[in-house]
Formats: C-alpha cells, structure tokens, sequence
C-alpha cells in the first residue's frame, strides 16, 4: 500500500500513519496459516524424586508421576490453545520402569492432535540418575484436554501442524485412539442396562 500524506500538520500525518498500520495488520492477518506446529506446545519440565514422593520399597509413587504428567501436559494444552484447558481425560497411561528416590524426572509433553474444542497431548517420561547421568523411560501417558472460554464453555482451538515424521506418525496415531475411544464410547452407550 502506498501511504499518502494528505497536509502538512503533524496530526494528519499520524493519521495517515495509523491507516497505514491498520491495513496493513488486518492484511497481514488475512495471510496468517491458521493452525500451529506441534513444537509451539512443546514443554520439558523436570522433578527430583523426593522422600515423600516414594513408597516403603524407595520407589516413586504412581500417583505423583501422574500429577506432574498432568501438569506438563495441562502447561502444553495451554501453550497450544492459549486459554484455559481443563483435563477430560487420561486415555493411557503405561508404567515401564520404576523411579528411586533421588532421581530425577524428565518429562516431554506436546500436542498430538487437535479437534474442535479437544486436544491430545502426549507425554513421554524419563527418568535419570543424577550421578551416572543413565536415563532410563519410566512412563507414557496421553491425556485429553479442553479448551475452554471465559463462560467456562468449550471453545475452539487451532489445529495442531505436524511437520517432522515422527510428529506425523504420532498425530496419526492419536486419530486412530480418538477413534477407539469414540467407538468404546458407543459400544457402552448402547448395551443393555
């Protein structure tokens, strides 16, 4: 766009200035790709198993691998989203290997797959030995979250753009369990009671 100035005061020229940004914006806003890549949720958080994180044997809880996976997973809904997201559930979550006290948790959640007001995040756990540096995978989970608005309604959120393989073998994946889940789903709804 070419910016004229139309006087010489310098009013009309912030004026002609502020048309100019506004055209411009709303331009550039009509060429923006609408969804966002996996790496824009990405999120690596790390915990230190503590005493009162472990059971009689000095090992880790289940339970508390289970709420830092949901808080990781929540921080990548959110990142993806950028609004509240709330936990709707958590589809699978596999115990590998156990963690000792002392140790310290790895964990890696992104966004999967999108719907319209849902997403999955994945979250892969690691945990390591702070003296040798061994890390060891301990835990897999994937969750679904809702987006939701300042109603507390679900809303909309963009889609998720894998763009490595490993990104698109994973967003692939997380159709085909949506699928499973939508199809358990009906099969229980649809059983005698």
């Amino acid at each position: 766009m070419r910016c004229r100035f139309t006087g010489s005061s310098i009013d009309s020229v912030r004026e002609n200035h502020r048309r100019f940004r506004i055209t411009y914006y709303n331009k550039s806003m009509r060429t923006k790709k609408s969804g966002k890549p996996v790496s824009a949720s990405h999120v690596q958080m790390t915990e230190i198993v503590l005493p009162s994180h472990t059971n009689q044997i000095g090992t880790i809880f289940g339970g508390q691998i289970m709420a830092w996976i949901d808080v990781a997973a929540a921080i990548s809904a959110t990142r993806h989203a950028r609004a509240i997201c709330v936990t709707a559930s958590i589809d699978a979550l596999h115990f590998v290997a156990p963690a000792r006290l002392g140790n310290a948790i790895c964990l890696f959640a992104s966004v999967n797959y999108t719907h319209r007001t849902s997403m999955e995040v994945g979250v892969h756990v690691e945990s390591e030995d702070g003296l040798s540096g061994t890390r060891a995978h301990i835990a897999t989970a994937y969750l679904t979250f809702v987006a939701l608005d300042a109603a507390g309604k679900p809303r909309e959120v963009p889609p998720v753009i894998p763009e490595t393989k490993e990104e698109k073998r994973r967003f692939e994946e997380a159709k085909l369990r949506r699928g499973a889940r939508l199809a358990l789903k009906t099969r229980l709804q649809n059983q005698p009671r």
